[in-house]
């Protein structure tokens, strides 16, 4: 049985003359005909009774008719779900993003997205880059978006937007006297209060002091927290230095609560993570698109906070 052959058969029972039903579907008669025929031996049963010149359903034809209009109709919704869901009208997204990311800059994008697709369903997880490259290779979230380098040949990276990092101190710190900082007195001129192995901002500055000859592993780490707020809190104390995104501290550095040590890092990539193997969503494509559009919406560039 056939979509086709259910439709002949409701044009025709719905009018009880084939010649008719035959041209408001656009087919010959015989065409018509023939695909009655077919349904009624194919399944040893009689649709329409003939009369003369006319035809007449039979109680089994009635019977039919019902459950031909509903899947009819079924078919037609599924049609309906796969064209809303092409045409971002109705559908989920779901998204991980590092903590940097998700409360800094991601959230405006989501909101822009979500104005102009209300549809659609966004759900956003959070965690670190590790976290986030994870949920993406196990199919927990669609795309992630990280400011961590990743090596995982199961996923595609793409940069998406520039952030700079920046060493920040308390204002009784000895390095927010405004004094150039020398490479080696990161590991003799403070201690450290960092975030967790895994996170983004901290592999990106351990790999560009390595770049400059200084083991991450000679940092004197006093303290190892979970999430920004918590290091820049710590920071404050003006007894260790840290390490954050100029989008966290800027707030801060307005205030006058941390002050920018005068050791420059090279800028990091935020990017977006998609597993290469699985097909891309025109909802995280769209998503993808909004965070590209706009350069204003990219991290500043924060060395306006300089001494």
């Amino acid at each position: 049985m056939t979509f086709e052959q259910l439709s002949i058969f409701v044009a025709v029972a719905e009018r009880e003359h084939l010649t008719k039903a035959a041209f408001e579907i656009g087919l010959t008669p015989s065409a018509v005909s023939s695909a009655i025929r077919n349904l009624e031996t194919s399944y040893g049963v009689e649709l329409f009774h003939r009369v003369g010149r006319r035809i007449e359903l039979t109680y089994e034809g009635r019977v039919f008719l019902g459950e031909a209009r509903a899947t009819l109709a079924r078919a037609k919704a599924a049609a309906l779900v796969l064209s809303d869901l092409g045409g971002l009208q109705k559908g989920e997204l779901v998204v991980f993003a590092s903590q940097t990311i998700a409360s800094y800059w991601l959230p405006a994008m989501l909101m822009r997205f979500k104005i102009r697709y209300p549809g659609i369903d966004l759900k956003l997880m959070i965690g670190n880059t590790t976290t986030a490259a994870k949920a993406v290779l196990d199919g927990l979230a669609e795309v992630g978006f990280v400011e961590g380098s990743v090596d995982e040949p199961a996923l595609h990276v793409q940069p998406l937007a520039e952030d700079e990092l920046l060493v920040v101190v308390g204002p009784r710190h000895p390095w927010a006297r405004g004094k150039p900082i020398a490479p080696a007195e990161l590991v003799s001129g403070t201690k450290w209060v960092m975030r967790e192995k895994g996170s983004g901002t901290r592999s990106a500055f351990e790999a560009a002091i390595s770049n400059l000859g200084i083991d991450p592993g000679d940092l004197a780490v006093a303290l190892q927290l979970p999430s920004n707020e918590a290091v820049i809190s710590a920071a404050r104390e003006g007894l260790c230095a840290t390490v954050v995104s100029g989008a966290v501290a800027a707030p801060l550095l307005t205030q006058g609560l941390l002050v920018k040590a005068r050791f420059p890092l090279p800028s990091r990539q935020f990017a977006i993570l998609r597993h290469k193997q699985r097909h891309s969503s025109r909802a995280s494509l769209a998503l993808e698109t909004i965070c590209r559009e706009d350069k204003a919406a990219e991290v500043q560039n924060w060395d306006d906070w300089a001494l």
